[in-house]
């Protein structure tokens, strides 16, 4: 049996960016600075595990105030500004790892934002990204994760769609162009004399969807695959989807203790790939697991 890891899998440059921070910061730190980081930095716990064994400490916004020495580090997601402000009352020092793709898309949707525009974001409301460009906007904007949703957008107003980064450009499609033709009727039925503005900014990564050609050739190319993440992985569960469509023997494991011996009888090449929050070295864990498997 052939064993073969993804190549085009792994990390994207925003986390790897993350992690190299963290790591570094954790080198120069001294015994009575530790470093924190606000939420998982990462949403695999198997990198989380690696790097609280090396001092990483995870922490949650209740816990701010209590922190006396060290530093903060914001993780790849971003956090929204009163994360910042709420850190700069109580002294702390901030290490801002947000992605900058992140961080550009929030700095695009505040200027909407405070040119007066409704801003709709297609996102999950609980991410830790989709909370930090909410915050953009002193909570006003509306997060909506389908066509569904569209009633909660008041259609009269100026609008901006922006999108969380891991989404889906199939359903964001899905969702501009409902927008612009309801947008088009309103204003050929009842606002011919206002001038009403529609726009969609397709802020998905292109790092998780630049993607999407190589992983459904990769899992076309082997019997079976399996597709390595963190189970609260965003891009995770979009980049599982693609590849379970280009290969339905496409099995999800957090780590190698999920393997079922039974997935491989019979079958005589395996791929392995993974999400952009998923390091290298676990998907090679996986591979030699695999290989233990069947021999």
């Amino acid at each position: 049996m052939i064993v073969r890891i993804d190549e085009s899998a792994g990390f994207c440059w925003g986390v790897i960016r993350t992690i190299k921070l963290a790591e570094a910061e954790l080198k120069t730190k001294g015994s009575d600075e530790p470093l924190y980081v606000l939420g998982d930095i990462i949403h695999n716990p198997m990198e989380i595990e690696r790097l609280e064994s090396e001092g990483l400490k995870t922490i949650t916004h209740a816990d701010l105030p209590n922190i006396k020495r060290g530093k903060v580090l914001i993780r790849a997601h971003g956090e929204p500004p009163a994360t910042f402000e709420n850190a700069r009352q109580l002294g702390i020092n901030i290490v801002d790892a947000t992605c900058p793709v992140v961080k550009k898309v929030q700095e695009r949707l505040k200027k909407f934002y405070d040119n007066g525009y409704q801003v709709v974001i297609y996102g999950k409301i609980d991410h830790a990204e989709v909370i930090g460009l909410v915050g953009q906007t002193n909570g006003e904007a509306i997060v909506i994760k389908s066509i569904d949703e569209i009633n909660r957008v008041d259609l009269n107003r100026k609008t901006v769609l922006f999108s969380q980064t891991t989404m889906d450009k199939q359903t964001f499609y899905l969702l501009r162009d409902e927008f612009q033709k309801r947008i088009k009727d309103l204003i050929v039925e009842r606002f011919e004399d206002q001038a009403l503005d529609f726009y969609a900014k397709d802020t998905i990564c292109g790092q998780v969807f630049g993607r999407d050609k190589k992983l459904r050739e990769f899992a076309r190319g082997n019997e079976i695959m399996i597709f390595v993440a963190g189970r609260n992985s965003s891009n995770g569960k979009v980049l599982y989807q693609i590849c379970k469509e280009a290969n339905p023997r496409t099995y999800f494991v957090e780590c190698e203790n999920e393997l079922q011996p039974m997935w491989f009888e019979g079958i005589n090449t395996v791929g392995v790939s993974g999400a952009t929050s998923t390091p290298q070295w676990l998907m090679e864990r996986i591979k030699l697991a695999i290989e233990v498997i069947i021999k």
